[in-house]
């Protein structure tokens, strides 16, 4: 367990022995203190000071746009501990797969997560086919999901209303982004070959501050 007296920026040398499994128990030991209320001390002035010539996070990941569902909080990180990119449903295109390209390739994090949520709005939106604006749009790369889930079939319960089919939307958008991720990124595909990355899921509950974490 990491020490929570007093937590600190992430260094070059810090980072560097950062492994992706170490990545991924750090976050899981995060959200266990979130669950548990136990937010680890920080100076953030200090890890301003840290920060301030460079960064060195350990993990890159893609969340939804949600105001409950803020990685940094659930995760309780820090300062230079994360890259955060956010995007209502939480799905990838050329520009966010440029960033993870960015996040893991050039500035050494060891872990991608793609983070779903339960009742997810941008979700709910998909499932009954809203139309508004470029929201429209948007929503078009959440229904590769919405068909990939099969049951129940009665359409008048393949809705917003009916929360776990809902859910269960979000979570196969989770494991269809990450076959996305690998199919159209080359660089993080060959890096997650190597051992030098990992690529995992998880669904955050909205309900209890808990994450599953989809491997």
């Amino acid at each position: 367990m990491q020490n929570i007296k007093n937590m600190k920026a992430h260094t070059k040398e810090t980072q560097a022995t950062m492994t992706p499994k170490k990545a991924l128990d750090f976050l899981a030991e995060g959200n266990q203190r979130f669950q548990d209320n136990l937010k680890a001390h920080r100076n953030l002035l200090e890890q301003v000071n840290d920060t301030s010539t460079g960064q060195f996070p350990f993990a890159t990941i893609l969340s939804c746009i949600d105001s409950r569902v803020s990685a940094e909080l659930i995760f309780d990180q820090g300062l230079g501990d994360i890259f955060s990119i956010r995007i209502a449903g939480n799905f990838v295109n050329q520009d966010i797969l440029g960033s993870m390209e960015f996040g893991c390739k050039l500035a050494g994090t060891k872990l991608v997560v793609v983070l779903g949520h339960t009742s997810c709005g941008a979700i709910k939106g998909a499932c009954d086919n809203a139309k508004l604006g470029n929201l429209t749009a948007m929503l078009n790369n959440i229904k590769p999901a919405v068909n990939a889930v099969l049951e129940p079939k009665e359409a008048s319960s393949r809705t917003s209303s009916n929360l776990d089919f809902v859910d269960n939307v979000a979570a196969r958008n989770v494991t269809l982004t990450i076959e996305r991720i690998r199919r159209e990124s080359e660089v993080l595909t060959t890096m997650e070959e190597n051992g030098e990355i990992m690529i995992v899921g998880a669904m955050y509950n909205i309900n209890d501050g808990s994450v599953n974490f989809i491997n």
